[in-house]
């Protein structure tokens, strides 16, 4: 049995359907349906059972799902709106939840694999997990980063598996769901068939317009990433998921423009809201990941971009 919570989501269905790829059908899916329209990403996948997030606590403390039975835990599961300023919320959702997690699976020796993010990393271009590198800009980043906090406080002691995946900026096939926080080449894709017209930030801290820079990762990728880590238990601890190759906003763009082969670019003011608290660049440091034998090839936003938008608008 394989426990993938945030499974109706973005990251966790695909992650489902990769595991079913390898056979895998005895799942437990584990999440928050408040927005329904999440369930259309579970249709294509094959799975033994669906719970609510409060429920599912309960029934794992209770021995409802026998521990000796569980291979691992993938914990998908957060609130992951950066613009989200609730901190009680956030905490309660993001922080204290994995932490009832983290102990089940170390009491019961399950391997957990559980979602991070590079927002931990805030303002700072080294992109490296120590913690001289890292200050979250929002209280979603500090969630993140209190949790892999706490993991490297036990990690001397672990009695299984644990790691930490700082997922850098995803994109791909089941993120319709998440409205304004869905990645820039949905967007784009749906501007074009709109008005012909696709539109992105001018330049800021230094930046031309639409040259921000970030590592963009492909979600085939971010799925072979963690069912790695599922064949290597005896790995741990916190590693950034990214390409390792930042590329502009541009690049995106002209990738969405070479797909449908029509369309213009234009540049719309930054917001002011976002001033102080955005990333204009990001790219993972892929040391730590290579360091532990992971040797998986990542697309590029040419290769990823296509086979997104053939998926988006077959």
């Amino acid at each position: 049995m394989i426990i993938v919570t945030g499974g109706a989501g973005f990251i966790g269905s695909n992650l489902v359907l990769g595991l079913n790829r390898r056979g895998y059908d005895d799942i437990i899916v584990v999440d928050d349906l408040t927005n329904g329209i999440k369930y259309k990403n579970l249709i294509d996948c094959q799975i033994a059972d669906y719970l609510d997030k409060k429920d599912f606590l309960q029934k794992i403390q209770q021995g409802f799902y026998p521990a000796e039975k569980i291979k691992a835990i993938f914990h998908q599961g957060a609130c992951s709106t950066t613009t989200e300023w609730n901190g009680q919320y956030m905490m309660e959702n993001n922080y204290e939840y994995t932490k009832i997690l983290f102990h089940y699976c170390q009491a019961h020796k399950i391997p957990l694999i559980y979602a991070s993010s590079a927002a931990v990393y805030g303002a700072d271009n080294h992109f490296k997990e120590k913690l001289e590198f890292e200050g979250p800009l929002n209280v979603y980043g500090y969630s993140k980063f209190q949790f892999d906090q706490y993991l490297r406080q036990k990690q001397s002691n672990l009695s299984s598996q644990v790691v930490g995946l700082r997922y850098f900026n995803v994109y791909g096939p089941h993120e319709e769901h998440k409205g304004s926080m869905a990645s820039v080449a949905f967007h784009l894709n749906k501007q074009i068939k709109e008005s012909a017209t696709i539109r992105l930030f001018e330049g800021c801290d230094g930046y031309a317009n639409g040259e921000q820079q970030r590592d963009f990762i492909y979600i085939e990728d971010v799925v072979d990433i963690n069912l790695w880590f599922l064949d290597n238990p005896h790995v741990s601890g916190i590693y950034n998921t990214g390409t390792g190759r930042s590329q502009t906003f541009n690049d995106v763009a002209n990738a969405v423009l070479a797909y449908h082969q029509k369309g213009t670019l234009e540049y719309i003011p930054f917001p002011e809201h976002l001033k102080g608290c955005y990333q204009s660049f990001t790219e993972a440091n892929l040391e730590s990941l290579r360091a532990a034998g992971c040797k998986h090839q990542f697309k590029s936003v040419e290769e990823g971009v296509r086979l997104y938008m053939e998926w988006l608008n077959k």
